[in-house]
């Protein structure tokens, strides 16, 4: 597999070139690219990032820096796909990409799926087998098919420790309700 017209930041690790496919895409300072990982043509990955392995960044992805991409993500960049316009072969002319923007310190579980033209902000968790079908708000964590928002609670604690809690206490056993009798009465 080859890595063609690649612009490489410095200390990019890439463990075996051999197995990736890069190709026209620019890759920043200190990133870390796994095996059988694919970034197309006109991909910018920011510095500091980590793709995992059987990942796929297509045309119109833009990844900032300090971005986590677990095993096997892909990403879309086509909403409505075809193979052919009036019986014929589609071309690169056929089609305009859309973009797809992964904001800084983002994290993207194993086998996410983020479709075109969605933007996952800053510092957001995508929890592994989600579906991205639309924005991501900043240090939001989503899963689910399709991706929603996920423990807002623990979210909104996160944020203003003030907010947490202790859990309330139980009951002492003589100020609980009193325990059914089983069997014959």
């Amino acid at each position: 597999m080859p890595v063609v017209n690649v612009r490489l930041g410095k200390d990019v690790s890439i463990p075996h070139p051999e197995l990736v496919n890069l190709y026209g895409c620019e890759i920043g300072a200190e990133t870390k690219i796994a095996s059988f990982v694919e970034i197309g043509r006109k991909v910018v990955v920011g510095s500091r990032c980590k793709i995992g392995a059987h990942s796929f960044l297509c045309e119109g992805v833009t990844v900032e820096d300090e971005v986590f991409i677990g095993p096997a993500v892909k990403f879309v960049n086509d909403r409505f796909p075809r193979a052919t316009t009036d019986g014929k072969l589609q071309s690169a002319s056929d089609w305009q990409p859309e973009k797809t923007l992964v904001r800084r310190g983002a994290s993207i579980g194993c086998g996410c799926i983020i479709l075109c033209g969605v933007t996952i902000g800053e510092g957001a968790m995508v929890a592994a087998g989600a579906v991205v079908t639309g924005d991501v708000p900043a240090n939001a964590t989503v899963a689910g098919v399709p991706a929603r928002l996920a423990l807002p609670k623990l979210q909104r604690a996160s944020r203003d420790r003030s907010e947490v809690r202790a859990p309330a206490k139980r009951a002492s056993r003589s100020t609980a309700r009193p325990k059914k009798k089983r069997g014959r009465s």
